[in-house]
C-alpha cells in the first residue's frame, strides 16, 4: 500500500486546506461527521482511495470521487439566456 501517492493537482477543500496525498484525503474522509461519513458519495470516495493505494486502480479515479463528494450538494444550472449559434443558418453564397 502506498498511502503517499499525490494527486495530480490538489484537491482544495471548503476551509481552503488542500489535499495533496491519498493519505491526506483519507484522513478527510476519516474525520467527517458519522451522518455525513455514511453518503454513498464518501463511500465511493473511500473506496476509490482505497483501490488507488492499494494499485488496483487510478489515483485519477480517487480524485473524481473526492470531487464528487465535496461538489455533491451544488446544483448545475445551464445559462439559458446566452446566444444562439447560427450554423445551419445562413446560405453560402454559391448556394442563393
Amino acid at each position: 500500500m502506498s498511502w503517499n501517492e499525490r494527486f495530480d493537482e490538489p484537491i482544495v477543500v471548503p476551509k481552503g486546506r488542500a489535499l495533496i496525498t491519498l493519505r491526506d484525503a483519507g484522513n478527510y474522509i476519516a474525520r467527517l461527521p458519522k451522518t455525513e461519513h455514511q453518503a454513498t458519495e464518501w463511500q465511493t470516495a473511500a473506496q476509490c482511495l482505497m483501490q488507488a493505494a492499494n494499485k488496483s486502480g487510478p489515483i485519477e479515479f480517487a480524485r473524481m470521487g473526492m470531487l464528487q463528494a465535496l461538489n455533491r450538494h451544488i446544483e448545475r444550472v445551464f445559462d439559458t439566456t446566452a446566444r444562439e449559434h447560427h450554423w445551419g443558418r445562413r446560405k453560402l453564397a454559391r448556394d442563393q
